[in-house]
């Protein structure tokens, strides 16, 4: 009789450690593939059963919210006040997906993540319903919208970063052409899905997000890093230091040479350096990138962060040098024109670690994150990714980039009241458009207070040379500035 006992409860056992395991295996190896399944709507009306937080900037301005309805089914929808101004910022949330910050914190927005813990477990006691956390973002409104205004009034595709030079914090992320969040965060699946497979397939890409998400031959505005370099290499050298300046340079290890712009003289053979950069001559840059040497060159990039893997929280897309080839390359990539590819936050962080004494800041977005009654959850704390070049040599530097806009290709930058540096930039392209017009900025040179990266695709045409990024993007550039100058 014992033994039977003990065999039926050895049994009762086994069945229950069998019942357990398979609980875990469908509660945790398979719980995508189950929550994926069409037949499965419980996740698709879960998603709409918490009230979300809210997305903000500065504290005040709401960018995304949750409005309760009357439905039984779908409790609360996603509203954005302003959605195309912030459309790339803010991202979407779904029916089966979301973006940008939406995605990036998902779980503190929907109050799933564990560093709410305590509050839910406080709700639960009181008998409150589950709400998710509230994220306020480092943008500030008035530069976001100057971006936004002067970039469409192009009537080009393009992208403007600006951020805080001390801190990293990001000011303003504007990509055109933009789309209508609310467009995709209906609760309708087949008119959200119907309208994502139109902007998808939409050949100006208005999903995407070229502030992080694209990268770019970066022009003349790459000039200042070889300039960074070569006053870096030699303390003794500054903006009077002369360098030879020949009308076209000899490119080793071929037939070719490689002009200024017009194949114009640049001086009379000899240049300053301040004079080199004021007026963006290609022979002075190409030659010190080849003396400078490939190591030294990528070095300073990376001190930058090119090459680095960075999120804010959204991956960006990373910005690199390219690889080490011949002499006659590195000519051509020491004026920003070979493999290497830079997105506007990247040419921003170049201004931003210029302006603050030669430290590059983290670029980052999320300023605060509170609990739904207020409390501390998170909350940004600036971090120094590197220093980059000396406060000596960043103090040179912003020198001649102020004569750049104050005597230069720049001087549609030039703020009344404020000295403002900056680098313009045109970079060609290879499908035969007009080429891409840059600029980046900081401001004021003695206290920077906000570093601006613009780009505006093909915003070359019908404009000579470095007047091009002068002419299209440092007007943007200015826009911005002003807006958080005054």
């Amino acid at each position: 009789m014992n033994g039977t006992l003990k065999r039926v409860a050895v049994a009762c056992l086994a069945m229950f450690a069998l019942l357990m395991l398979n609980a875990n295996y469908l509660q945790a190896l398979r719980a995508d593939n189950l929550s994926s399944d069409p037949r499965d709507q419980r996740n698709f009306y879960e998603r709409y059963s918490v009230q979300r937080g809210r997305i903000t900037a500065g504290g005040k301005v709401i960018l995304a919210q949750s409005k309760e309805t009357d439905s039984t089914r779908f409790r609360f929808v996603r509203e954005y006040p302003e959605g195309k101004l912030y459309a790339h910022v803010t991202g979407f949330f779904s029916p089966e997906s979301a973006s940008a910050i939406e995605a990036a914190r998902n779980d503190l927005l929907d109050g799933s993540s564990s560093d709410l813990l305590l509050r839910r477990s406080i709700d639960l006691f009181t008998g409150e319903p589950t709400r998710g956390a509230n994220v306020d973002l480092t943008i500030d409104p008035k530069a976001q919208k100057a971006a936004y205004d002067a970039l469409r009034q192009s009537g080009k595709r393009g992208a403007v970063v600006a951020l805080n030079p001390k801190t990293g914090g990001i000011l303003a992320m504007v990509s055109l052409p933009t789309y209508e969040p609310a467009e995709l965060s209906g609760t309708n699946k087949g008119q959200v899905f119907s309208r994502y497979d139109e902007l998808a397939k939409d050949k100006s890409q208005p999903l995407l997000n070229r502030a992080i998400g694209q990268t770019y031959a970066p022009g003349s505005t790459f000039k200042a890093l070889t300039m960074a370099a070569y006053l870096e290499d030699d303390s003794s050298r500054g903006p009077n230091t002369t360098v030879d300046a020949p009308q076209r340079l000899p490119l080793p290890g071929t037939n070719i040479s490689l002009p200024n712009y017009g194949g114009a003289a640049c001086g009379a053979g000899q240049v300053t350096l301040v004079f080199a950069l004021e007026k963006s001559c290609n022979t002075p840059f190409g030659d010190m990138g080849m003396k400078l040497g490939y190591d030294k060159m990528r070095e300073l990039t990376e001190k930058f962060g090119m090459g680095q893997d960075l999120a804010v929280p959204m991956s960006v897309a990373r910005s690199d040098f390219g690889p080490e080839e011949d002499k006659a390359a590195l000519a051509m990539a020491s004026i920003g024109q070979r493999s290497n590819r830079t997105t506007p936050l990247q040419m921003a962080m170049i201004a931003a670690g210029i302006a603050n004494d030669g430290k590059v800041m983290k670029p980052y977005l999320v300023n605060k994150i509170t609990d739904s009654k207020g409390d501390n959850v998170e909350e940004a704390e600036p971090e120094e990714l590197s220093e980059a070049i000396s406060s000596e040599t960043s103090a040179k530097l912003r020198q001649m980039m102020v004569s750049v806009v104050n005597n230069g290709t720049a001087t549609l930058a030039q703020v009344p009241g404020v000295e403002v540096g900056g680098k313009t930039g045109t970079a060609e392209t290879s499908d035969g458009k007009p080429p891409h017009a840059w600029f980046i900025s900081f401001a004021p040179a003695d206290n920077p207070k906000i570093a601006v990266a613009v780009i505006v695709e093909s915003g070359a045409a019908n404009v000579g040379a470095e007047a091009t990024g002068g002419h299209t993007a440092a007007p943007i550039a200015k826009a911005v500035m002003e807006a958080v100058l005054k």
